[in-house]
């Protein structure tokens, strides 16, 4: 007899249906007889056709009224019956090789509570930019953590948990817009029980390069605010200060990068304000690395000068 499992997939969208029913055909391509699927879309948008595409793709539709992913997700959160639970965005896709393995580990141990693949990151057109990440196993116990807080950011599409854990680790942060889903995984990852499966499970899709800086401005923040939070109260997970301070580096990178490109690139297009403003941007992520950064010659140095001379004109 085979054994069928029954797994909650909880969606949040915000008037993206084209892409939503995407989303939501890869779920549903990966039913079988012992795969089934409960569908809960948690829509804070405008758009009519979203309830139309959920009744489609024979999801369950919930409107969320307060804004952002996490409130979206919550609603399918306190809805779900099935025995697991797993997670996909409006805009990612679902690949085959998802679920199974992961739901395979999970029976297979226990005392695990949740298990986290890969990702594929691609561009805004599903093509991939990159191999699987993370490419090494960021490990179990205090070693994820440390990895959760450093670098890795871990996609909530490449997450299946138990349903019990809507009691251990509860619901999604909804008291800021950005950083609610690494609050929830950093909360998961507090318990110890988390494992890591090596199978790439979505396509992420990414967005052109200095294209969004309001959302990392908010991001910026949001992950300076996670990391000494968590950070500080598991103090005991770092094995020296230099570590913690490599954590809290490897945690804001990735915004510091993202303007110092935006800079570059503004400046080579002539446009000096917007070089500016991005410079500034890099400061407020690292302020001391981007003041030794412009001391040494090269195009961001150039952008200043320029500015400067552009101002006393």
């Amino acid at each position: 007899m085979v054994n069928v499992r029954r797994v909650s997939v909880i969606v949040p969208t915000n008037n993206r249906p084209q892409l939503l029913r995407d989303a939501l055909v890869s779920i549903r391509a990966l039913e079988g007889p012992d795969l089934t699927f409960e569908i809960l879309v948690g829509d804070n948008g405008a758009n009519p056709q979203t309830p139309v595409v959920v009744s489609e793709m024979g999801g369950r539709y919930f409107k969320v009224d307060k804004p952002g992913a996490a409130p979206a997700r919550n609603a399918g959160l306190s809805a779900a019956t099935g025995d697991y639970i797993a997670f996909l965005d409006d805009d990612d896709i679902w690949l085959p090789e998802n679920i199974r393995p992961h739901l395979a580990l999970l029976e297979a141990r226990p005392e695990i509570d949740a298990v986290i693949g890969q990702v594929i990151y691609t561009d805004k057109d599903l093509n991939p930019i990159g191999p699987p990440v993370p490419a090494l196993s960021p490990g179990e116990g205090d070693a994820m953590l440390r990895e959760m807080l450093g670098e890795w950011f871990p996609q909530v599409g490449a997450c299946v948990a138990r349903n019990s854990v809507r009691e251990t680790v509860g619901q999604f942060p909804a008291k800021h817009i950005h950083g609610e889903d690494v609050e929830w995984f950093l909360k998961l990852a507090q318990t110890r029980k988390v494992a890591f499966q090596n199978t790439a499970c979505i396509l992420f899709r990414g967005r052109p390069s200095g294209s969004f800086d309001e959302l990392n401005r908010s991001r910026t923040k949001a992950g300076r605010r996670i990391f000494l939070r968590y950070g500080l109260a598991e103090w005991r997970i770092w094995r020296s200060i230099p570590e913690f301070l490599r954590g809290y580096r490897a945690k804001l990178i990735h915004f510091y990068q993202y303007f110092f490109d935006a800079a570059r690139d503004r400046r080579q297009a002539g446009n000096l304000r917007a070089a500016i403003v991005a410079l500034a941007d890099a400061a407020y992520v690292f302020p001391f690395r981007l003041v030794a950064t412009v001391l040494t010659p090269g195009p961001v140095k150039r952008a200043i000068k320029a500015r400067a001379q552009h101002d006393r004109a």
